[in-house]
């Protein structure tokens, strides 16, 4: 039966998927991944064996059209990242619009993500938040960084390695250095991190450490938070 499938994949600790989740890869036709060499370590650790597909940012255009033509054969599909959920700055968004478009059934089965996992073990106000995701590398990077420094709200951001001391640089130029943040490194793996405190003392420490790896999420509190 055609039928489009959003599913949650681990952020890091395989153990995280859930039973849902990997019975429904082993249920449906094709699997969708924005990496097949990523996702293959999933499957042989789940058994999951079924045809897959590349899905990635770079051809999301040309792919979602492949997966109508599966769709109107009358098999599923699921859609995986590489962590996460599909479509939630990862590529899954222009498929789901075409599926409703033409008619097909969409389904999304939850699981770990890191926004909530990071907000959840910030320790930070999170009644009410702003997701911005990955900022834009050069233009409107600075207008964004600026919006967040004014921001009431929380706010959670995804940012990588080599880019964080900036962010927290451009931050500290528009918010000060009084700005309660929080930086969740390596979630549910291994080397999973929180720290958590006053954008100076943060930003100080991280610019000292010999190397900066792994991902990372930024959560920062609104402007008139303050404990």
């Amino acid at each position: 039966m055609a039928h489009l499938f959003l599913i949650a994949t681990p952020i890091g600790n395989l153990d995280d998927i859930t039973q849902r989740a990997v019975e429904t890869l082993k249920q449906v036709d094709y699997i969708a991944c924005e990496d097949t060499r990523t996702s293959s370590v999933l499957f042989r650790r789940f058994g999951i064996d079924k045809p897959t597909f590349s899905f990635h940012l770079h051809n999301e255009h040309h792919k979602t059209e492949h997966m109508m033509n599966i769709l109107r054969g009358g098999q599923s599909i699921a859609i995986i990242s590489d962590a996460g959920m599909p479509g939630i700055s990862d590529p899954g968004f222009l498929a789901v619009r075409a599926a409703y478009q033409n008619g097909f059934t969409v389904s999304a089965i939850p699981g770990p993500d890191a926004i909530s996992t990071a907000l959840a073990a910030s320790g930070l106000p999170s009644d009410r938040f702003t997701f911005e995701g990955f900022l834009p590398p050069k233009k409107g990077r600075q207008t964004r960084v600026k919006l967040i420094a004014e921001s009431e709200i929380t706010t959670v951001v995804y940012e990588s390695p080599h880019k964080l001391i900036r962010f927290l640089e451009q931050l500290y130029e528009f918010a000060g250095g009084n700005r309660w943040v929080c930086i969740a490194r390596e979630l549910t793996k291994k080397f999973e991190e929180f720290d958590r405190g006053r954008l100076e003392r943060v930003l100080q420490e991280w610019k000292e450490r010999d190397s900066i790896k792994g991902e990372i999420v930024v959560i920062i509190a609104g402007k008139e938070y303050d404990e």
